[in-house]
């Protein structure tokens, strides 16, 4: 329940989208970049993380300009968000299929047809804000789980906007029990499985080639449901948006619990390293993906 103060600024941000929704696309790309590039400029903690991931992962392949160029363009992407959203307020249902072009289809439907809900793979690719929109048009039911911001007008904004598209969002506190729910009746559930993740509740894994904390609850979940997991992305292309479904992920079992998850875990960050390197501009490298360090690993 909102205050007072926080109804006024949930319709303040709304209002505020919706002005920028009515920004024609080629205009707001245009502002997009320039708001990226003074972004990158003037914030130094969030440039010096996403230069130091991308020299980890492609300092053998980019000299520095081209580590710094493509460090530049991820900014310049995650601005246009942004304009993406207002975007999106103001999106017909008839011109979905003018903007989302889907591959992999039969990924999913093959899926679903094992009638045990889909676990979908996902991550912070292109724009995660508008996933909500491709399992509408497709008329599949979905639900995400999601860390709910602190700011609860904003919070409330992005489960509005969602929810207007279908899509269900459980807080990532307690969400194993709706997630069985909506699996028992048959519904995609959206994991976003990039990002760092405390010692309690992930597994160490290579992620293109250090070791990562990744959360384990969706190899827990698909060994303990048998439901199938189907990596899904949204990238942007030119003049639209690339809705892309991938074969589903095997489960590892062998009978040692603890070895299937780090296992499996591991398959599912191999989905990530492949789409991340194919679309390296459209991640979300500001984020500090290997922060937790292994508490098994001591200095010496």
């Amino acid at each position: 329940m909102l205050s007072l103060m926080e109804a006024i600024l949930y319709k303040i941000i709304f209002g505020l989208f919706s002005l920028i929704g009515l920004i024609p696309r080629n205009s707001a790309i245009k502002i997009a970049n320039f708001l990226g590039r003074l972004w990158f400029i003037v914030d130094r903690r969030h440039r010096n993380v996403a230069l130091e991931n991308l020299t980890h992962v492609f300092g053998t392949e980019k000299n520095t300009d081209e580590i710094r160029k493509l460090a530049r363009q991820v900014f310049c992407n995650l601005a246009f968000i942004v304009f993406e959203i207002g975007w999106l307020l103001r999106l017909k249902k008839k011109e979905f299929s003018k903007y989302f072009h889907v591959y992999g289809l039969h990924y999913l439907k093959n899926a679903h047809k094992k009638g045990k809900g889909v676990l979908v793979l996902t991550g912070h690719m292109g724009n995660w804000e508008l996933m909500s929109l491709p399992a509408k048009m497709l008329g599949y039911s979905m639900s995400a789980i999601y860390r709910p911001l602190d700011f609860k007008p904003l919070d409330l904004f992005f489960i509005n906007l969602r929810g207007s598209y279908g899509t269900t969002l459980y807080p990532k506190k307690n969400a194993m029990r709706p997630i069985l729910r909506g699996l028992k009746k048959g519904e995609l559930i959206g994991i976003f499985l990039d990002q760092n993740t405390p010692v309690r509740s992930g597994v160490f894994v290579d992620f293109f080639n250090r070791k990562a904390c990744t959360n384990k609850g969706l190899a827990l979940i698909a060994l303990r449901t048998d439901a199938p997991v189907i990596p899904l992305f949204l990238l942007r292309e030119e003049g639209g948006y690339r809705v892309e479904f991938g074969p589903e992920v095997p489960v590892i079992r062998t009978g040692d619990k603890e070895k299937d998850i780090k296992t499996t875990t591991r398959q599912y960050n191999r989905v990530l390293e492949d789409v991340i390197r194919r679309y390296p501009d459209q991640w979300f490298w500001v984020h500090k993906r290997w922060k937790t360090k292994n508490p098994a690993i001591r200095k010496t």
